[in-house]
């Protein structure tokens, strides 16, 4: 017997698969995404008596019609040769929906295991099932499992030991669509097997007949295949003259009335089926009137849990790298390799602690996240929101991430991939910088006090994140019109039974997306931060245009401790400003004034927007630098003093509103590019905000400045 095996998990969503997966292999995981797609792919390994397993999951689809980018994986997965066994995961509350599936999955010829999961639901809807029929139909053995339960999938284990030890002699399918489209399939096979490819041989030439007469887009791409396509359109040409039906749906017909001929005979119900829980739960939760309330409200909890919750660990990860930044400069002395010391404790473990400070959110969001999925409430969500969100070109999913990116765009990026649909995943990751997250509320603290009067301030705020919503909704719509254009795609509206998570999975769920983010974003963001660290600091000012050390003598003459420390810290800070001038960052500034002009900014804030590039909470702090008031906050009075002296009303909403709809903070560029594994839409999402923002700034201050709105210095 072979002592390593590789299995493809293989089964629709919210089918019990992801439990399965987990309570097979625990935390030998491996996640990713398969090349040039943004599909998530995840393997792990266990041992079965004295084999070693690999257990690949699939994504989880419906069907293997290459449709969907998950449709698509799991299509050229399967037709690669390697797998030695299919574990087809069964949802056995719906078994003519689920069975659909299964029936491609045998035409591979590939040994297969039917797993008909969650069996105790079935059982409590009076559900009976001939297994050693539903054997002989399919040619695969059937185990009944329960994934949610820790001893659920032990009789898995037990069927899987004994089929692994008998796979040359798996049966066959007793597949058969009716005569006249059987001698369609066998003629398009006979043009197959004289080809004698040797890339597929070890895939019966009848599942690609199959594929071929359905028209599919991945069997149809086969460059092996191309001078069967004569063959192909001459019987769909007869099966259109004998049955008048398209070929594309011809099969899927033939598929579904085999199905209900099959179930009918092995699969029975009791008389004492009862309307399910969850139809009950339902009838208010998806309720006409009360779903939107609903979800809403679930939404602010999610949201408070994430953001709130996260709140004091993210406090103490910044105390932490705060504590171990001061402890590393009590140690090092200032006159010892004084820039490697700055670097260090500025730069690098400052860098560190900017990625790991978001951490609890992400595993507090994903946790949440989790527990929608598990519990069957994210489909519902999806169902509540789909008809508002379509009309703007996407769909129910969109929004929880949607809502999310007001707390962290990062992690609601991250949260996208709830959504099975290619085009409305990347239109969504597209438009989240538009959401007003919170690393913006210190800008619009520190401006909006300081130039608008108090019974204007709220309106301000709401204008803003108003703004924000709208730009982002018609952005959509464009996109989805434009750059990711198609027609709107028909989703399966399927509602799984409510059910009580695992703790475990939940667990496991966290935990993959927190290491995920820490390996794969945390290296990028380090990266840039550390550049951003460079440019603040770099090349360093030797000679100043005034003898700042000897103000300082003087100021130090000054007997009022209180004035004495004031004014040694205004010439300290007037000394770090010209310095700040005098970096590559304010080199910059200078240089790009003239193109930032017409939007109202001059050198000094144009320099604060190229250091917002790390974190739009750098903004302020850099202000604060540049005019002299060292690391200032959104509190510091004397900073908005200066503001108020030196721009107008107009001048800061240009500021903010520049700010929400730019280029977003490197941490979202850099989750922009790992989610859709492409640098070039990471660099298009850049250039197309920065572009979007520019001219509406520019339209807002020239045409405030025209009607003299706001233009006069407070």
């Amino acid at each position: 017997m072979k002592k390593h095996f590789r299995i493809a998990l293989a089964g629709n969503p919210n089918c019990g698969k992801t439990c399965i997966f987990n309570a097979l292999t625990g935390a030998r995981q491996h996640v990713g995404n398969y090349p040039g797609v943004t599909v998530e792919s995840k393997s792990g390994h266990f041992k079965l008596n004295d084999a070693e397993i690999e257990l690949i999951d699939l994504p989880g689809v419906y069907s293997l019609s290459s449709s969907s980018p998950e449709e698509d994986v799991v299509f050229k997965e399967l037709t690669k040769p390697g797998i030695d066994l299919i574990l087809n995961v069964v949802d056995s509350t719906i078994p003519r929906r689920s069975l659909y599936l299964t029936t491609q999955l045998a035409e591979l010829h590939i040994p297969m295991l039917l797993a008909f999961n969650m069996s105790d639901d079935a059982e409590k809807k009076g559900m009976r099932y001939d297994i050693p029929k539903l054997e002989r139909y399919f040619g695969s053995p059937i185990v009944q499992t329960v994934g949610c339960k820790s001893d659920g999938v032990k009789p898995l284990l037990a069927k899987l030991a004994d089929t692994l030890e008998k796979l040359d002699d798996h049966g066959v399918p007793m597949l058969t669509y009716g005569s006249d489209i059987d001698d369609a399939i066998a003629a398009v096979a006979d043009k197959i097997d004289a080809l004698a490819v040797e890339k597929y041989s070890h895939i019966p030439s009848r599942f690609f007949a199959i594929k071929l007469l359905e028209h599919d887009t991945a069997a149809m791409s086969l460059n092996e295949f191309k001078s069967v396509h004569g063959e192909v359109e001459e019987q769909i040409k007869h099966l259109w003259n004998k049955h008048a039906i398209e070929a594309e749906t011809f099969m899927a017909d033939r598929r579904y009335a085999m199905l209900a001929g099959a179930c009918s005979g092995s699969i029975t119900m009791t008389n004492e089926r009862r309307r399910e829980i969850s139809d009950k739960i339902d009838s208010v939760m998806t309720n006409k009137y009360l779903g939107l309330p609903i979800f809403l409200g679930i939404m602010f909890l999610t949201f408070y849990f994430t953001f709130i919750c996260a709140d004091p660990f993210m406090g103490w990860i910044e105390e932490f790298f705060g504590f171990l930044g001061d402890k590393i400069k009590d140690v090092w002395p200032e006159d010892k390799l004084a820039v490697l010391r700055d670097f260090v404790t500025d730069g690098l473990i400052g860098g560190v602690g900017g990625v790991l400070v978001f951490l609890p959110n992400i595993l507090f969001l994903f946790f949440a996240i989790a527990i929608l999925e598990d519990s069957g409430y994210m489909a519902r969500a999806a169902f509540v929101m789909d008809g508002v969100m379509r009309k703007f070109g996407l769909q129910g999913k969109s929004f929880v991430p949607l809502v999310l990116g007001f707390g962290c765009t990062v992690p609601a990026i991250m949260a996208t991939r709830t959504i099975e649909s290619e085009r409305d995943r990347k239109t969504t990751i597209m438009v989240l910088p538009l959401m007003s997250c919170s690393a913006r509320l210190p800008i619009y603290a520190l401006l909006i006090p300081a130039f608008f009067a108090p019974r204007s301030q709220p309106f301000v705020m709401w204008l803003i994140y108003i703004i924000g919503i709208v730009i982002a909704l018609i952005a959509a719509w464009v996109m989805r019109k434009t750059l990711f254009k198609g027609d709107g795609e028909v989703y399966l509206m399927e509602l799984p039974p409510y059910r009580m998570p695992m703790l475990k999975s939940l667990m496991l769920h966290m935990w993959d997306r927190g290491k995920m983010y820490v390996h794969k974003a945390g290296t990028i963001i380090l990266a840039a931060t550390v550049i951003l660290y460079i440019c603040d600091h770099f090349p360093e000012k030797k000679e100043f245009a005034q003898d700042y050390d000897a103000q300082i003598a003087q100021a130090g003459k000054i007997e009022d401790a209180e004035e004495q420390t004031a004014k040694i810290e205004e010439i300290e800070n007037a000394k770090l400003a010209e310095t700040m001038e005098y970096t590559i960052t304010g080199r910059i500034g200078k240089t790009l004034e003239p193109v930032f002009a017409p939007i109202g900014f001059d050198w000094k804030l144009t320099s604060a927007s190229i250091g917002a590039l790390a974190a739009k909470e750098v903004f302020v702090s850099q202000l604060g630098v540049l005019y002299s008031e060292g690391e200032a906050d959104e509190e510091s009075e004397a900073l908005k003093e200066k503001l108020r002296r030196e721009y107008t009303p107009l001048q800061a909403f240009c500021m903010m509103l520049f700010s929400l709809l730019s280029i977003p903070c490197l941490a979202t560029l850099a989750i922009i590019k790992r989610e859709l594994n492409s640098w070039k839409m990471a660099v298009a999402e850049a250039a197309g905000l920065f572009t979007l923002a520019y001219i509406v700034t520019m339209v807002v201050y020239q045409a405030g400045s025209l009607l003299q709105i706001g233009t006069k210095i407070l």
